[in-house]
C-alpha cells in the first residue's frame, strides 16, 4: 500500500505522533497527513521536525511542530493543554518514541542506561495516557496506538532494559483497554516489526539495512488501526509490511 494507495481515510481527524522527526514516527505522520489527517509531530530534533513538516507541506497535508523532550513529563500536561485550546479534541494518538537502552548482561547495566528505557518506553507513555484521556474520549472515534516489540514477550538475552519497559508497557496498555472497553475510545498495541531505523542499526550494526523494509512499508498498518472505522480494541498487532 502506498501513500496515495487510500486518500482520505483520516480525512478531518487530529493525530498527534510523538518520535516524529525520523524513522517509523516521521513515515507514519507523512502517510497521517497524506490521509487528510491534520498531524502534531512531537520529538526533540528541531531539524528533523522541520523536514517532516516540509514534505507534509509540500503533499499538501497540514502539521503542527512541537519541539519538547517528553522526558519533561510536566511538559506532556502542557502539550495537552495546548491541544485542548486549539482543536478541543483528539482524535488519534500514536505514542511511538522510545529508546533502545543498553545492550548487554543485565548484572553490567548502568541505572542510568535502565532509567532511560523506563522513562521513554513507559513513564512517558503513562503520561501520555494520562495527559490525552480525556480529550481522546471528547473524539466521535478516539484510537490510541502504541509502538511494541517482539522482545517485550521476554527471553532474549542482553535485551533486559528494552524488554522489561515494552512489556511494562505492554501490560499497562491492555489495562487502560480493559477501562474503556465500553466507549468509543479504541486502544491498541502494534509491533512494526523489522524495520530499516536507526535503532535497528545501532542493535544490529552488522545488518545491511537495504534488505529490511522502510518504515514507510508499514504505515499502512498504523492507518488501519487510526481510521473511524477501527474496531481493533486491546489487540497487539504486526504490521503488514506493504509489498
Amino acid at each position: 500500500m502506498t501513500a496515495s494507495a487510500a486518500p482520505g481515510r483520516l480525512a478531518g481527524r487530529v493525530a498527534l505522533v510523538t518520535g516524529a522527526s525520523r524513522g517509523i514516527g516521521a513515515a507514519v505522520a507523512k502517510r497521517f497527513a497524506a490521509e487528510g489527517a491534520h498531524v502534531i509531530l512531537v520529538a526533540r530534533t528541531q531539524g528533523g521536525l522541520e523536514e517532516a513538516d516540509d514534505a507534509i507541506r509540500a503533499a499538501g497535508g497540514q502539521a503542527t511542530l512541537c519541539p519538547m523532550d517528553l522526558a519533561r513529563l510536566d511538559d506532556i500536561d502542557r502539550l495537552a493543554i495546548s491541544v485542548a485550546e486549539r482543536f478541543g479534541r483528539l482524535d488519534v494518538l500514536v505514542v511511538n518514541a522510545g529508546a533502545l537502552g543498553t545492550l548487554g548482561p543485565l548484572p553490567q547495566i548502568e541505572p542510568k542506561s535502565w532509567n532511560e528505557a523506563m522513562m521513554l518506553n513507559l513513564a512517558v507513555p503513562f503520561r501520555m495516557i494520562r495527559a490525552f484521556d480525556l480529550l481522546l474520549r471528547a473524539s466521535e472515534s478516539g484510537r490510541a496506538i502504541f509502538v511494541t516489540s517482539g522482545v517485550a514477550r521476554g527471553g532474549m538475552a542482553y535485551w533486559g532494559p528494552y524488554a522489561a519497559s515494552k512489556a511494562g508497557l505492554e501490560a499497562m496498555v491492555t489495562c487502560w483497554a480493559a477501562e474503556t472497553r465500553q466507549t468509543r475510545l479504541r486502544v491498541n498495541l502494534l509491533d512494526p516489526g523489522i524495520v530499516r531505523t536507526a535503532m535497528r542499526a545501532k542493535a544490529f550494526p552488522g545488518e545491511d539495512p537495504m534488505s529490511l523494509p522502510p518504515p514507510e512499508a508499514i504505515t499502512g498498518s498504523f492507518v488501519d488501526l487510526a481510521a473511524a472505522d477501527c474496531r481493533e480494541h486491546g489487540a497487539r498487532v504486526r504490521a503488514v509490511p506493504a509489498t
